[in-house]
């Protein structure tokens, strides 16, 4: 059975070390907030301008005010910074961010990332994507396999892109890849539960490298 959208946060969560400061892109990856390991010191970013987010509230702790950058409702933990947008962009484009991990439309066999717009919809603007891919040290795409019965990880992205050679990490509710920097494909690292190495073949586009062994996804 494919990952549920909880269980992609789960294992997203993983990436997480101590001391990280983290931006988590809307959809999926906010999820991550609510499964940071116990006793972990991580710092959870938004760019709206806040550093230190919590789990998302419940009825009782609902804040209006206090939003992320996909505008829903969240917590701050203890020693939360509030700031402006540009400083927040300040600390993304300075290098400050040690990972972020962002949701995708499209993904490249040489991890090439479009996640911002598909042509001929109405798009307000393309948000922080295009600074976080630049400017954070690591980055981790969460996303389903397929859409519609078709591919998402493809040989060469069709939708505009977000940017070119920039994802480390891609974690899908079929598999985990990693990016190998030296050959620019990716490496399948983990299978989901009840998941194959042909099911991956066949629900994938992009060319990957398939190595002797191959772990599974603890969730």
């Amino acid at each position: 059975m494919p990952l549920t959208r909880d269980q992609l946060a789960v294992r997203a969560a993983q990436e997480l070390r101590d001391g990280y400061i983290v931006n988590l892109g809307i959809g999926i990856p906010t999820l991550v907030a609510n499964y940071v390991p116990k006793g972990m010191d991580v710092w959870l970013q938004s760019e709206n301008g806040l550093l230190g987010i919590g789990p998302f509230p419940s009825e009782a702790e609902i804040d209006a005010d206090l939003i992320n950058a996909g505008k829903q409702t969240v917590t701050a933990r203890t020693g939360a910074s509030f700031f402006s947008s540009s400083d927040s962009f300040a600390m993304i484009r300075g290098g400050h961010i040690d990972l972020c991990i962002l949701g995708a439309m499209q993904v490249s066999q040489e991890g090439d990332l479009a996640n911002w717009m598909i042509p001929g919809k109405m798009v307000k603007g393309m948000g922080g994507a295009m600074d976080l891919v630049a400017g954070v040290q690591r980055v981790v795409v969460v996303m389903e396999h397929t859409a519609k019965g078709q591919p998402k990880v493809v040989k060469q992205c069709s939708l505009p892109l977000t940017g070119r050679r920039c994802v480390d990490l891609l974690i899908t509710d079929l598999c985990v890849m990693e990016m190998n920097r030296a050959t620019h494909r990716f490496v399948l690292k983990e299978l989901a539960p009840g998941a194959s190495v042909e099911l991956v073949k066949t629900s994938t586009q992009a060319e990957f490298d398939v190595p002797d062994r191959v772990g599974a996804i603890a969730v």
